[in-house]
């Protein structure tokens, strides 16, 4: 008798297991899982099940998201989380608004902490080129190891710092003076020589 008791627990614990599975697939909510749950509930030799695979669905997130904080002040999102209507006819050095959407998977809130898609942003009218330097950050030249009179430049490649807003590319290059010359500031070069 204890020999016939261990098929059984065995196949107990077997049809333990495709039960598991069965509720874990049909909870997982695919279509073949269901297939696959209706077929050991009524597993009838007649029965046949055709699997229509379902048309793929992107889970990609787009890499501006990494930079937008989430339910933050829509004010206050990073120019890569939004899309201005931005108008090039405005007046150099003023104040100016531009109407913003967030992209998509982006949230964001308004003052009074509801939920917002469309807000207007104030800014000064100028392009990225034109911003103080304190709003850019510039790439560091490995060429310039020489004092020289005049002073050397060298074309860098500055890029706008997230939280700041204005018109044309947020990517720009610009002529910068050789500051640094094997390990000493420039000033300080051309007083040891």
């Amino acid at each position: 008798m204890a020999a016939g008791v261990r098929p059984l627990r065995g196949l107990r614990s077997l049809c333990r297991v495709l039960l598991f599975l069965s509720q874990f697939c049909i909870l997982s909510g695919g279509e073949q899982s269901q297939a696959l749950a209706q077929s050991i509930k009524d597993p009838g030799p007649t029965r046949t099940f055709t699997v229509v695979p379902r048309a793929a669905e992107s889970t990609e997130i787009p890499p501006y998201v990494m930079k937008c904080p989430s339910n933050g002040l829509c004010s206050r999102l990073p120019a890569d989380c939004i899309d201005c209507t931005t108008n090039f006819s405005c007046i150099y050095g003023k104040p100016v608004t531009f109407d913003c959407t967030v992209k998509p998977s982006v949230t964001c809130v308004d003052q009074d902490f509801k939920s917002q898609k469309n807000f207007i942003i104030n800014m000064t009218c100028r392009f990225c080129w034109q911003l103080p330097e304190t709003d850019y950050e510039c790439s560091n030249s490995t060429s310039c190891m020489t004092v020289s009179c005049p002073r050397q430049r060298y074309t860098a490649n500055c890029t706008v710092r997230d939280h700041v807003h204005c018109l044309g590319n947020r990517t720009f290059p610009k002529m910068l003076y050789c500051n640094w010359t094997g390990g000493y500031k420039w000033s300080t070069a051309l007083a040891l020589r």
